[in-house]
C-alpha cells in the first residue's frame, strides 16, 4: 500500500503520541509541533502526564493535510480546505488540478529538452568498437587491426592515424562508410567503362582515393603511389578490390600512378 492510501485508511485505532505519528506516517516531529503551533493540527487528547495524543479524526485530518501538501498547497490554504465546505473545496482542488496539469507539461517539455541534450551528447562521443562492428560487420576485422599496428605502429603515421580517430563519432564513420561505397561504386563503373588510367576522370578517382586516406593520416601522392603497389602486393587488399569489379585493383594502382606523375611532374 502506497503511503497516501495508508493516509487514508487509518480506520478506527489507539491515540498514537507524537513519535508513533511521525513513524507510522512518515511526517517529523518537529513537523507534528509546528502544526499544532499554526493551529492546522491540534492533538485532541493528551496524557496525564501532558503529552499530545493523536485521534482517529485527528489522524484522518492529517491524512487530508499530507495529501494536500503533496498537491502543492500552502498551509494556509490547506487551513481553509479543511474548515471549506464541498463545494469550496472542490473549486480549490479544481484549480490545483488545472495548475499541477500545468507543470506536468512543463516538466514533459523539460524531459524533452534533456533527451535532446542528451542524444547531441552521445551523438559527440567516440565511436566505439562494438559501434564500428555493427557499422562494418565483416568489413571491421580486429586481427586486422592489430596487424596494422604490429607493423606500423611507431610510426607518425600510424600516430596521426590514431589521433584522429580517437574522436571520430559513430555518425563520422557512417559517413566516411557512405562515402567510401560511392567512391567504389564509381570506381567499378569506369572500370567497366574502359575508362583510360591516364584521363580526368581517373585522375578524379585517385584523387577522391587519397582525401579518403588523409582522413586519417597526411598522404601525399608518393605515400599514395606506396600503398598501391600494396594493393598489387597483398592479396588480401587485391581481393579486396577485385570483388568490386575484376581489375579493379591494377586499374586503381595504374590511376593513382598517372595522378601522381601529373602532380609530380
Amino acid at each position: 500500500m502506497t503511503e497516501i492510501a495508508m493516509l487514508s485508511h487509518t480506520g478506527s485505532v489507539e491515540a498514537l503520541t507524537v513519535g508513533q505519528v511521525a513513524q507510522t506516517f512518515g511526517v517529523t516531529v518537529r513537523t507534528l509541533h509546528h502544526y499544532d503551533a499554526v493551529g492546522l493540527l491540534r492533538p485532541t487528547e493528551r496524557t496525564r502526564a501532558g503529552y499530545r495524543l493523536y485521534t482517529s479524526e485527528d489522524l484522518q485530518r492529517l491524512s487530508s493535510i499530507v495529501i494536500y501538501r503533496r498537491l502543492g498547497f500552502a498551509l494556509e490554504e490547506i487551513g481553509e480546505l479543511l474548515e471549506a465546505d464541498g463545494a469550496e473545496v472542490v473549486d480549490h482542488l479544481r484549480r490545483q488540478r488545472d495548475l499541477v496539469r500545468d507543470r506536468l507539461a512543463q516538466m514533459t517539455e523539460l524531459v524533452d529538452a534533456i533527451e535532446h541534450a542528451l542524444e547531441a551528447e552521445m551523438t559527440d562521443q567516440p565511436a566505439t568498437t562494438e559501434d564500428l562492428k555493427a557499422l562494418f560487420g565483416d568489413g571491421y576485422n580486429e586481427e586486422y587491426q592489430a596487424e596494422a599496428q604490429q607493423r606500423w605502429g611507431d610510426t607518425d603515421k600510424w600516430e596521426q592515424s590514431r589521433q584522429r580517430q580517437a574522436t571520430m563519432t559513430k555518425e563520422d564513420w557512417a559517413r566516411i562508410k557512405a562515402e567510401t561505397e560511392a567512391f567504389e561504386a564509381d570506381l567499378a563503373a569506369a572500370v567497366r567503362d574502359g575508362v583510360p588510367t591516364e584521363g580526368d576522370v581517373a585522375a578524379t578517382l585517385a584523387e577522391r582515393h587519397r582525401a579518403s586516406i588523409e582522413r586519417h593520416y597526411d598522404c601525399d601522392h608518393a605515400f599514395q603511389v606506396c600503398l598501391a603497389q600494396m594493393y598489387l602486393a597483398d592479396p588480401r587488399f587485391t581481393a579486396h578490390y577485385e570483388d568490386i569489379e575484376p581489375g579493379t585493383a591494377q586499374w586503381l594502382h595504374d590511376a593513382i600512378v598517372a595522378n601522381a606523375a601529373r602532380h609530380t611532374g
